[in-house]
């Protein structure tokens, strides 16, 4: 269905009693459940409420209590999701009775800034301390994980459904605004007043989990659920390319966004680039900044393999690679240099048969070796692929990567984390994420690699989400700016890191203070460094958010906008100059026709 409507009008409701952002706060005001490992590092370590009210809806939908909005069943699917819903319970309460591995239990996981806001209209002209830069026009668009709806059992704060949020600048005038991406599962579950999609990490989990995959195939079957249309979040990243900024996960198609005049976000709809795209595709694509390409990868987690392809800079696909790998493997990130693309097989690996055993399917296989395949970009099949075994490397994102042709070398730089699955299973062990350079030599295929920071005190900073310069990608690079991922999974602050002599240049926070991924704005025809970061940071004693502005060079704080409502913690973003919205009426008001 579609419809055209201002871009003003559009929202979403969130007077249904199941909507989290109705129930108030701790999660209906349940007892916490001790998890199996009271030794909580993470979350917990936040007082356990944003004390800001959830008791009156922000935004209304005319339509949202609608007969036409809701499912229309006939008999047949009537009976089979009575008697769904009726077994589902009966497996809600089954698995409340025990105790919630930490990495699934919605106390930990959606606690403290995590726990998700309703959307916020556009709200113009906010206060401003310092100066925004001239050179900053544009939008800052930062997605994560944000439920409509609350969990009805194990979640993962991965599993939330996407939420945008935007900060406009224009000419040294700022607004803000966020929005959830409506997705086709978003829609869905809206029709149906609940989440009914299984959460992936959160409850996927042991014999249950497969009981639950059991019931939502069997809702696809009887027509209750149309899986046709796909079931992603688009709660991971922000990429702007050829034109259109896209809310991307890996698991689905990207999803089309827009920016109104005013600085509001509308979904377009999901997208499949004009038809060309038959899977999903990496949260993490890599645009070559001088050919202007993006290349791509997609995994499945049922198939021993995985697909590489990219796009021109016009939107036409290549044809599909197919790299054959031991195991259904996850690869949430990769890299690319000039002329080669770097495509991580790690440890970390999908396999079902582990949940018949009580567990995750996402497990470590300390018995697979962990290698990097290194593949001309342009290549039309995998023969020309070089294998380099990566001991004990397990790298969830990566920074860069170039070639130093006089060493027959590819340099990577990327964070190597440790536990590798401890993101998805509880592990004694507290998660350390260190930044390392990683050499192949692509003539002996040797690999080596050093802690680019220097210990303190015997430890090493835990360095995770952030970026090089962006019109840098893919050639050698001096400096990267990274977040301080201390206490995991918080940022209490940024660093500039001299990827050569390993100096760091440390921004932090404050006390009680804790922001997100750090984003670097370029400036044009200058020095690497030269350019603005800008970070959401949230004051966990007020509960109040606001985006900082700082020099790329000294990490001077040169503007600080104070937001009108609280940003929960989130994952990556993306900055769009205004000069590229122009095909997304900047300057003009007009209608914006949203695919349902």
């Amino acid at each position: 269905m579609s419809m055209t409507m201002a871009p003003s009008s559009i929202s979403i409701n969130f007077t249904h009693p199941s909507s989290l952002v109705y129930l108030g706060h701790p999660l209906n005001n349940k007892p916490i459940r001790k998890t199996k490992n009271t030794n909580i590092q993470c979350i917990l370590h936040s007082p356990n409420s944003p004390k800001q009210p959830y008791n009156k809806p922000l935004i209304t939908n005319e339509d949202s209590d609608s007969t036409n909005n809701k499912p229309q069943w006939n008999p047949f699917q009537k009976a089979v999701a009575s008697i769904l819903d009726k077994f589902e319970r009966a497996l809600n309460s089954r698995e409340l009775q025990q105790p919630l591995r930490k990495t699934a239990d919605p106390r930990v996981q959606i606690s403290g800034n995590y726990f998700p806001v309703p959307e916020r209209p556009v709200v113009e002209s906010l206060p401003i301390t310092g100066t925004v830069p001239e050179s900053l026009n544009g939008v800052y668009l930062r997605n994560g994980a944000n439920p409509m709806f609350e969990p009805l059992a194990g979640y993962h704060l991965f599993d939330g459904d996407g939420m945008v949020h935007a900060v406009k600048i224009n000419n040294g005038n700022v607004s803000y605004a966020c929005r959830f991406t409506r997705t086709e599962r978003l829609l869905q579950e809206r029709k149906h007043g609940r989440a009914i999609f299984p959460k992936a990490i959160g409850e996927l989990y042991g014999h249950i989990g497969i009981l639950r995959l059991i019931v939502f195939y069997t809702r696809a079957l009887a027509g209750i659920l149309d899986l046709r249309r796909g079931n992603g979040v688009a709660n991971v990243s922000v990429v702007f390319f050829n034109g259109k900024i896209l809310a991307v996960s890996e698991e689905d198609f990207p999803y089309e966004l827009q920016i109104t005049p005013d600085g509001d976000i509308v979904t377009v709809g999901r997208y499949n680039f004009d038809g060309q795209l038959n899977c999903a595709m990496s949260a993490h694509p890599k645009i070559d900044p001088e050919s202007g390409e993006l290349f791509t990868l997609s995994y499945d987690f049922s198939k021993s393999y995985m697909k590489y392809f990219w796009f021109s800079p016009e939107g036409k696909k290549s044809p599909e690679v197919d790299i054959h790998l031991s195991a259904p493997t996850m690869v949430h990130d990769f890299a690319i240099t000039e002329n080669f693309v770097v495509i991580p097989d790690q440890q970390v690996v999908f396999n079902i048969s582990e949940m018949l055993k009580g567990g995750s399917p996402v497990i470590y296989d300390g018995s697979k070796k962990s290698r990097f395949g290194i593949l001309p970009k342009y290549s039309t099949d995998e023969s020309s692929i070089i294998w380099i075994e990566t001991p004990n490397t397990f790298c969830f994102h990566f920074w860069n990567a170039w070639e130093e042709p006089e060493t027959n070398e590819v340099v990577v730089i990327g964070s190597c984390m440790t536990p590798p699955d401890s993101i998805f299973n509880e592990r004694e062990e507290g998660l350390k994420s260190v930044l390392y350079e990683m050499r192949l030599n692509l003539k002996s295929c040797k690999f080596t690699r050093r802690s680019i920071v220097q210990e303190v005190n015997g430890e090493v900073m835990s360095l995770e989400v952030g970026m090089v310069n962006r019109n840098r990608i893919g050639r050698k690079t001096r400096f990267a700016y990274l977040a301080v991922a201390e206490p995991w999974p918080k940022v209490s602050g940024l660093v500039k890191v001299d990827l050569v002599t390993g100096e760091v240049k440390r921004h932090n926070y404050g006390d009680g203070r804790f922001g997100g991924e750090p984003f670097f704005v370029p400036e044009e025809n200058v020095k690497e460094d030269e350019g603005y970061i800008m970070a959401f940071v949230t004051d966990e004693k007020t509960w109040k958010s606001e985006l900082q502005i700082l020099n790329g060079v000294d990490l001077k704080v040169e503007a600080t906008v104070k937001l009108p409502s609280r940003v929960p913690y989130g994952l990556h973003g993306t900055f769009v100059e205004a000069k590229k919205l122009l095909g997304h009426a900047w300057d003009t008001k007009e209608k914006v026709e949203v695919k349902n």
